[in-house]
């Protein structure tokens, strides 16, 4: 008979009942989940690092500081969603307009696969929120306690007034990156500088505070300290990039047949010395893992928690400089580039493939639709709504009289003036206010009386409301329906 074990832990485990040679019971009892031990990534320098801060430099220089950008005495970028207008430097937007934000989304996913196809998670690695912050808050963990070794040495020590100092110091700056950050984004949908104003004497919106500390609280949480969990529990990406993978791929790869069998060796040793002990190029001092934001080991092939920063390129790189062996033994290559030995040419060639030529030819069919319909997009916008109140009615002699109401949405930044008449319904004519003025980036709703003569024909006549502005910027025509009672 087997043995049942209770188990009573944090983490959940089952158990199970091997027999001995002896025929004898024993139990062993086999965890679901490894515990993850705390990563502490290496600091590294090198071409790809550099180029990965380049990237953090332009993507916080572009949403720290667009808020603050004016043009036409307002804030360049501003969601507005009180006053449902979106500002995207000259260009105004209406809740009517959102078919650009779909477009938009759109081309960012079918961006996503392209570059995924072509090139692998090069977004994860230099340009994904995620990887950005969890840079910045590397960088100041770095400062405060120390490199890798430091760190491990800090974590392990007894409480004490200089850990404490460290520590607290470390976790105010996050805060403090996490806070601004979250203002930042409020600062996108309320103007940003009357959001200054309003912190700075404690008097923001219930709202405002959420958002501001949602926001802020959760780039402190996953860039301070879940880190790596996002990329490999959390992110859908990493779970379905493999299907936008193939062969000719351009990824993280370890060049096994140069690298293996692994070992130490004197520096001095020459190739002909290591390989005659069937060793590689790979002296197995582990860099590379301990560079590794995700603790992966490239060595075991691609692996869903790899986000390609190319850390291990470029710690391994530093070592082959220093064995006088020639680098690349991680390098960026495609399965197929290592398998068969193949050049970068010999690679770029193979980029397009009908699965690229595909997502290219619709990527750009989209983005010239939507340039396109932005770029011959009209300055103003109507919307006719009949007057609910009275459908028609009989007025002074015996005219036939429906109300209407238009909505008139400027989408330029100046003050314009609009002309209403209508057409298609003989002897249909405007008797209320047929000349309106609408303010710069401001919609207005007006109310309008059509009349017809008494002899019109009972029924429903399709009408159009014509509009013009002065400003020449063309005519829009909304269709309607006039009603005469029987």
């Amino acid at each position: 008979m087997s043995k049942v074990i209770p188990i009573v832990a944090a983490k959940v485990a089952s158990s199970h009942v091997a027999v001995n040679a002896a025929g004898d019971d024993s139990s062993v009892v086999s965890s679901l989940y490894q515990a993850d031990k705390k990563i502490y990534a290496r600091s590294v320098s090198g071409w790809f690092s550099h180029w990965r801060w380049t990237m953090v430099w332009i993507t916080q220089l572009v949403f720290y500081g667009l808020p603050w950008l004016s043009l036409h005495d307002r804030q360049a970028m501003l969601f507005d969603l009180v006053s449902r207008r979106f500002y995207i430097f000259n260009l105004v937007l209406y809740p009517q307009d959102l078919i650009y934000l779909t477009g938009l989304l759109i081309i960012s996913a079918l961006s996503l696969f392209l570059f995924t196809a072509v090139a692998g998670r090069l977004w994860c690695g230099y340009a994904c929120p995620q990887t950005v912050y969890t840079e910045i808050f590397m960088w100041v963990e770095r400062k405060i306690e120390g490199d890798r070794a430091a760190r491990m040495r800090l974590d392990s020590s007894l409480m004490g007034a200089n850990k404490l100092a460290r520590k607290g110091a470390k976790h105010a700056v996050w805060i403090a990156i996490g806070l601004w950050t979250g203002f930042t984004f409020v600062g996108y949908f309320s103007p940003i500088r009357e959001l200054a104003l309003e912190v700075s004497h404690l008097s923001l919106g219930p709202w405002e505070w959420f958002w501001i500390l949602f926001y802020g609280f959760a780039t402190y949480g996953n860039a301070g300290w879940m880190r790596e969990q996002v990329c490999k529990y959390m992110c859908p990406y990493a779970r379905f990039q493999s299907a936008m993978f193939d062969r000719d791929t351009l990824i993280v790869t370890y060049d096994d047949a140069r690298g293996e069998g692994r070992g130490v060796r004197p520096r001095n040793d020459t190739p002909a010395d290591y390989q005659a002990k069937g060793l590689g190029d790979c002296i197995d001092c582990g860099l590379c893992v301990q560079v590794c934001p995700t603790g992966i080991d490239i060595r075991n092939g691609l692996q869903y928690e790899c986000i390609s920063c190319s850390a291990c390129i470029d710690v391994c790189d530093t070592v082959m400089d220093k064995m006088h062996y020639p680098r690349g033994l991680i390098r960026y290559s495609t399965p197929n580039g290592i398998q068969h030995k193949l050049s970068s040419v010999a690679m770029i060639r193979r980029v397009l493939r009908p699965r690229v030529l595909i997502y290219t030819a619709v990527l750009l069919t989209i983005s010239i639709s939507l340039l396109s319909s932005l770029i011959m997009r009209a300055p103003f916008k109507v919307d006719v709504v009949r007057d609910r109140g009275s459908l028609a009615r009989v007025v002074d002699r015996g005219q036939i009289e429906n109300v209407y109401r238009l909505q008139l949405m400027n989408a330029t930044e100046v003050q314009q003036q609009y002309h209403l008449r209508v057409s298609g319904l003989a002897g249909a004519q405007i008797v209320s206010e047929d000349s309106v003025t609408v303010n710069a980036a401001s919609s207005r709703w007006v109310p309008v009386r059509v009349q017809t003569p008494p002899a019109a024909a009972p029924g429903s006549h399709v009408m159009t409301f014509l509009i013009t502005a002065d400003s020449g910027q063309g005519e829009r025509a909304e269709k309607s329906v006039f009603l005469v009672p029987r």
